[in-house]
């Protein structure tokens, strides 16, 4: 029942961020392939079309063409970077490769007024926006007029506003464009006059309506991990149908510092949802044995979980459904323009487990973005301190104990890890991380503490700040507070004689960060 923009994939690795910023303007929007047929474009009724970039040249023959319904409709149209070009390619245009390519920051110059950029900029004012093509429009199609150049594109902003279509060479979506936000908000309210009726409150209902349809009279389960996508479609499942959810909750041995204990806590005895807990550290512990290669010990870890998960759903008499906490970024992947994704997820949240339990599967988020789902989260009735937790890996600590994981060295990263969070906690910083997190290190150093020599391991600690989890950068920690971090964790973590900082802008490939 909501107004509903189309964004059009051409394969661009800002795809995503083109919904994100439309769902955080109220704005309800679907990523589809550029692949779509006509007949589908036309049934999914979109009020407006946005057309994403992609690698692609638009004069190559075999390049993704726009299809015939995105003008037949006669909706408004944005065209991104590739989406611009072809926009132009297809009404008469040209387009050649550039002379000089755009790669990164650059500043735009308005030419004209446009209702694109209404209350941004007016005609001579300058922008910062983020560019990334080497492709560029040389000639305008008849009915276009140049909005906007940079010092490499004349066309940097073009429209055609009696039939409201328009193209941009740069990103609007990208946090690198201040005045991105702006603009993808004119076009959705100023052009297309959308109302902006996505809330959280709206999907709540939806959602639960949408549940008891699907579910009927059938009982369903699903695995709680304590990590907020089951969580949210647990407190969602449980409104819906109450006592006919079951969660299961497995206790790997491999959560943060207490965090079982507190799982249990807060939906056993806080939200009364119907749980129940196994403790099957042991179990997994025998399986890791001697494994060391980070992606064996995913393997490893989804298969116990699914034997012990099994097992216990067999105790629960008859189960009719199964409830995943699939996200929209998963349903994206899986229909991508460039293809369904080649990495299988190798945690928990095992593919294949429906078809193997004879369930008929239940994705009450998979519409929507993590901040979406935080958002949910906190209309349901979730602290800000569960949904605002950085993320933490399915596998749990085991790809963040390097080497052989055991149960002692996961005792050492769980104490060291907790007194990290902590101060980080105690210092403000929590919010302005996107993720922070301690790693142990196969690595052993000598040390001297008191008047004995140790010989005991070494303890990483990193901390990244992120805009939209696709990039991220280090974050600043003042030198005293990681003195003092350091401090802490090897007078108090016996058994840890050494902690260093990890300042690379970019995650090692054998710790799991996402």
């Amino acid at each position: 029942m909501h107004e509903k923009v189309l964004v059009l994939d051409f394969g661009s690795q800002y795809t995503q961020l083109i919904a994100r910023r439309l769902r955080e303007l109220r704005v309800y929007c679907e990523i589809r392939p550029c692949t779509l047929p006509d007949p589908e474009i036309r049934a999914f009724s979109p009020r407006a079309i946005v057309l994403s970039g992609g690698p692609a040249s638009a004069f190559e023959a075999e390049s993704p063409k726009l299809p015939g319904a995105v003008l037949a409709l006669g909706v408004p149209v944005l065209g991104i970077c590739y989406g611009e070009q072809l926009l132009a390619a297809a009404l008469g245009g040209r387009v050649e490769p550039g002379r000089v390519r755009e790669y990164g920051p650059a500043e735009i110059e308005l030419l004209r007024e446009s209702p694109l950029f209404d209350g941004i900029l007016r005609v001579g004012e300058r922008a910062r926006v983020w560019m990334s093509h080497g492709d560029r429009v040389t000639a305008l199609p008849p009915g276009f007029a140049a909005v906007a150049r940079s010092p490499a594109s004349p066309f940097a902003a073009i429209a055609d506003e009696e039939r409201k279509l328009y193209g941009v060479q740069f990103h609007p979506e990208v946090a690198h464009t201040p005045i991105g936000k702006e603009l993808l908000a004119n076009f959705c309210f100023r052009i297309a006059r959308l109302r902006g009726d996505w809330t959280m409150a709206a999907f709540r209902a939806e959602a639960v309506a949408a549940i008891r349809a699907r579910v009927g009279s059938g009982r369903v389960l699903l695995g709680l991990s304590g990590g907020v996508d089951s969580a949210v479609a647990a407190l969602l499942l449980h409104e819906a149908i109450g006592e006919r959810l079951v969660c299961v909750f497995v206790d790997t041995g491999l959560l943060r510092l207490g965090e079982a204990r507190e799982v249990v806590e807060l939906f056993r005895g806080h939200f009364n949802v119907p749980l129940v807990a196994v403790d099957a550290s042991s179990r997994f512990f025998a399986a890791l044995r001697g494994i060391t290669d980070p992606e064996e010990k995913r393997k490893t870890i989804g298969r116990v979980f699914v034997e012990v998960f099994e097992e216990e759903a067999a105790r629960l008499g008859p189960i009719d459904f199964l409830a995943q906490g699939t996200l929209y970024p998963d349903v994206i992947e899986s229909v991508s323009f460039r293809g369904p994704s080649a990495t299988i997820k190798s945690h928990h949240n095992v593919g294949g487990l429906p078809e193997r339990m004879r369930l008929t599967l239940v994705e009450p988020l998979r519409e929507l973005f993590k901040d979406e789902v935080r958002e949910l989260g906190r209309e349901l009735g979730l602290s800000e301190a569960f949904v605002g937790r950085h993320p933490f890996p399915g596998p749990g600590l085991a790809v963040r104990v390097l080497g052989e994981v055991t149960p002692e060295r996961v005792a050492l990263l769980q104490k060291a890890d907790a007194i990290f969070l902590e101060e980080i906690r105690r210092a403000g910083l929590y919010d302005r991380i996107w993720q922070a997190f301690a790693v142990l290190l196969p690595v052993r150093s000598v040390g001297v503490m008191g008047d004995r020599r140790t010989y005991e391991e070494t303890c990483a600690l990193r901390a990244v700040t992120s805009e939209d989890g696709m990039t991220a950068d280090v974050f600043p920690f003042a030198v005293d507070f990681l003195a003092r971090v350091a401090n802490r964790i090897v007078n108090e973590v016996r058994g840890i004689n050494r902690v260093v900082y990890d300042v690379t802008s970019k995650p090692p490939g054998t710790i799991e960060w996402e």
